[in-house]
């Protein structure tokens, strides 16, 4: 028997302590249905369970990630960034109205940050505990795509670049668990407004 289940199991033999116990039996229901609902939307690449050398068995989740950074752009206006493997959303509910919840996903979302210079856009991730071999990039003219799948790392990011680039010019370098990708601006055509006159 998984620890999770005994730890549940002991939480409700002390609930049952209690002078009247029949008032909580309700909460009880909703606890134990919001922990088979948490373990049942935990993805499978985020769920082991490991022997412990006295023959129980623990169920081991994770790992869960989430964070965000903050800079600010060049129209001075704070860009808020996030990042990990757990994402805040909503569930429905008997009742109609949707419940706050968290979603955890088996691929993370690194850590990312944007930097325009006057004829480049740099894109810098943090991709730790992986090799260069697993990276795979794809940049389009307004987009970059980061993604990783290996046995024990799975990253995922598409950017949303600020200007066009051409795409062909992108250099990428990694060391140390940190991608840079340069990309050079696309240069704008600037062709007059209006319709072209022909001279006979």
């Amino acid at each position: 028997m998984a620890r999770d289940e005994d730890s549940f199991r002991e939480w409700r033999r002390r609930w049952g302590r209690l002078p009247f116990p029949w008032l909580f039996e309700d909460m009880d229901r909703m606890v134990e249905e919001m922990f088979r609902e948490m373990a049942e939307s935990i993805p499978k690449e985020l769920t082991r369970e490991r022997k412990l050398p006295d023959g129980s068995v623990v169920r081991e989740y994770g790992p869960f990630v989430y964070g965000y950074s903050m800079t600010i752009g060049p129209d001075r206006k704070p860009v808020i960034r996030e990042f990990g493997n757990v994402r805040p959303s909503s569930r429905p509910t008997p009742f109609g109205r949707p419940r706050p919840a968290l979603e955890p996903r088996s691929e993370r979302e690194p850590l990312t940050d944007i930097i325009e210079e006057k004829d480049a856009i740099r894109v810098v991730a943090e991709l730790p505990g992986v090799e260069k071999q697993d990276i795979k990039l794809h940049a389009a003219e307004k987009a970059l795509t980061i993604s990783v799948e290996t046995p024990t790392r799975k990253y995922y990011k598409e950017v949303d670049l600020p200007s066009k680039v051409d795409a062909k010019s992108a250099k990428a370098t990694y060391k140390n668990g940190v991608l840079e990708v340069t990309l050079k601006k696309e240069e704008e055509k600037r062709e007059p407004k209006g319709e072209r006159i022909g001279i006979d």
